[in-house]
């Protein structure tokens, strides 16, 4: 058989024997280290691979573990952790269901209110779905709240983390997306691409996040006047209502000021994300301590968390290049190059085929799981093909964000049946989260007409 042939099919029994692994419940980067080892060693013995193609491993290993980019995401992940195990996020939740309480479906935009800003703080959507669930949820449903509603709008709002910055997973796809825009750039003739940042990539998700806030927004608006019932008023006592302002003047304003402080100084080009970050990480201890919840377990807790979630992602990066080097110099590049090229429409053909597998996987594979086996591999095609790095990278996370609110298997849908009371069903969570994805696939749609809504902002800030 032919050797290039025989590669491609090898590539491509690869990809999906990861896919099948990962399934039966292996871990993510020993089973995309391992079984791209076990098709090395196949590939090896047909003459499609060679194994001294592994010697490049050493220097991606070390790029990783030196690149200041991504010093950034332990910072923020830090930052996150820290509102959250000092009880300072759980303060905004209570206090701002005060502020809009007297409205009907003023306690459900709360909810969206609060997991945009954690969204903001945390960037980790498991984190801001098992928060809020477990603070916010009981309240809704002593206030009489549909399960379904309350269950669809903690889902929804939790995702958020996904899309709007400081989200890890745009800094690493901003990362990706950087190296991989100026090859493309470089092998088309244009030795001086325009650079991809963290800034751009946050920038660019600035416009998407805010509307799905919106739409989400309208959605309890449209329930508020078509079914009051489902989310009725929970009016103030006299003695609330007096304590109202100070309580949101000291539970709102300063995380605010510490949001705006890290985005804006991002946005405005005042510092790189890796030194917001570290703004970020000091402002959420110095808010702690402030409040009087920073102790030195705290302290402890919010370092491990940090260090666990870290040393995960990070792993699961040292697997995906151990699969991405087999994958391409096995012919896996060609092969989804030529399948890619092929399909109708184009760019937007091409895309919308990526969308849909990368859709379907996020049923199975987490977040980062499924950006560091796709990317470098359907990136360069698509860039090749004219599309905006800045614009691939916000679709790719809305289109993520989307999935995990998707029943059956919506991650997101999971988190929050595992703080969820025993009274609210796994039906009910899966039927309250299906307008949400109706939203969803609106803000997609809108994204795809108007690529502008991603583009602008970042063209006008930088």
């Amino acid at each position: 058989m032919d050797p290039v042939l025989l590669g491609e099919i090898f590539s491509a029994l690869m990809f999906f024997g990861v896919i099948g692994m990962l399934m039966l419940g292996f871990p993510v980067a020993f089973t995309l280290a391992g079984t791209s080892l076990i098709f090395a060693f196949v590939g090896s013995h047909f003459g499609v691979f060679d194994f001294s193609n592994f010697s490049a491993l050493a220097g991606r290993y070390t790029g990783f573990m030196t690149n200041e980019v991504l010093v950034a995401v332990p910072l923020f992940i830090f930052m996150g952790v820290m509102l959250e195990r000092s009880r300072i996020a759980e303060q905004l939740l209570m206090t701002m269901s005060k502020l809009f309480g007297n409205l009907r479906g003023g306690l459900g935009m709360s909810v969206i209110v609060v997991g945009a800003l954690l969204a903001a703080s945390t960037g980790v959507v498991g984190a801001t779905v098992v928060t809020m669930g477990l603070i916010s949820l009981p309240a809704m449903l002593r206030a009489g709240y549909d399960p379904r509603l309350a269950s669809g709008v903690i889902c929804a709002s939790g995702t958020l983390g996904q899309i709007i910055p400081p989200s890890t997973v745009l800094i690493f796809m901003a990362d990706m997306l950087a190296g991989i825009n100026a090859q493309v750039q470089m092998s088309q003739g244009n030795f001086a691409p325009d650079p991809v940042s963290v800034g751009d990539l946050f920038a660019g998700a600035f416009i998407p996040g805010l509307l799905l806030v919106g739409l989400y927004l309208l959605w309890m608006v449209f329930k508020a006047f078509t079914d009051p019932e489902s989310c009725p008023a929970t009016p103030l006592t006299n003695d609330e209502r007096k304590r109202l302002f100070k309580e949101v003047f000291v539970a709102l304003v300063p995380p605010l000021l510490l949001i705006m402080a890290v985005l804006g100084s991002i946005l405005g080009g005042i510092a790189t994300p890796t030194e917001a970050a570290s703004v970020g990480a000091v402002g959420a201890m110095a808010l702690a301590g402030l409040r009087w919840k920073l102790s030195w377990a705290v302290l402890k807790e919010a370092v491990v968390a940090t260090a666990t979630i870290t040393s995960m992602i990070f792993i699961i990066i040292f697997g995906a290049s151990v699969f991405a080097i087999v994958f391409r110099q096995m012919g896996g590049d060609a092969l989804v190059h030529e399948f890619l090229s092929g399909m109708p429409g184009g760019a937007i053909g091409a895309m919308i085929v990526v969308m849909m597998i990368m859709f379907v996987l996020g049923f199975i594979l987490d977040t980062f799981e499924i950006i560091f086996i796709v990317i470098p591999i359907t990136a360069p095609i698509l860039l090749t093909l004219g599309l905006d790095p800045v614009w691939l990278g916000v679709m790719v996370g809305v289109n993520l964000q989307t999935s995990f609110l998707t029943p059956p298997f919506g991650f997101s849908l999971f988190y929050l049946r595992g703080v969820a009371p025993a009274h609210v069903s796994t039906g009910q969570i899966y039927q309250g989260a299906l307008p949400f994805v109706v939203l969803q696939i609106i803000a997609i749609a809108l994204l795809f007409i108007f690529p502008e809504l991603v583009t602008w902002l970042p063209k006008q800030l930088y």
